[in-house]
């Protein structure tokens, strides 16, 4: 699948079932995604609670590949492609760099609520939290992929 480069194309249908959405490596765009994956997964039929589960998921994993991914190069972008079959959405989230290097170490977090310890490093855990499958740092020819995987009902 090439990705489209025209920033005046955020986002387009590739069948009935996929959406791909392609957005400037810019803070506050992650919400385009966001409202997307929402219509998307309301107009196949998820739950208030999914649909705000997948929203956080998206936000956190666009929010990781503009930083961590991308390292906020203006002219990098960001490629999420939502598809939905049999019960089942996923998305993937692609940025054009080196993706995260470093996985995370599970927070500890009564330490990070006592301000014990910095308040980032949340996103991977969280996302964790809200997916029923995810996959790291998937490597593509234009960078890497994270891919979220949710089902109509939770786990």
């Amino acid at each position: 699948m090439k990705a489209v480069k025209k920033s005046s194309e955020i986002m387009r249908m590739l069948d009935e079932r996929t959406l791909e959405i392609n957005l400037p490596n810019k803070i506050g765009y992650e919400r385009i995604a966001m409202e997307c994956s929402s219509s998307f997964a309301k107009l196949v039929g998820f739950s208030r609670d999914r649909i705000d589960d997948l929203k956080t998921a998206v936000s956190e994993a666009c929010l990781n590949a503009m930083e961590h991914g991308n390292r906020w190069r203006s002219d990098a972008r960001v490629i999420i492609t939502m598809n939905f079959e049999n019960d089942t959405f996923s998305v993937s989230v692609e940025d054009e760099g080196e993706g995260i290097l470093d996985m995370p170490d599970e927070p500890d977090i009564d330490r990070k609520l006592d301000l014990l310890q910095t308040p980032r490093g949340m996103g991977i855990y969280i996302i964790k939290q809200l997916v029923d499958e995810v996959e790291l740092n998937q490597r593509t020819k234009q960078g890497h992929v994270l891919r979220m995987i949710l089902r109509m009902t939770a786990k």
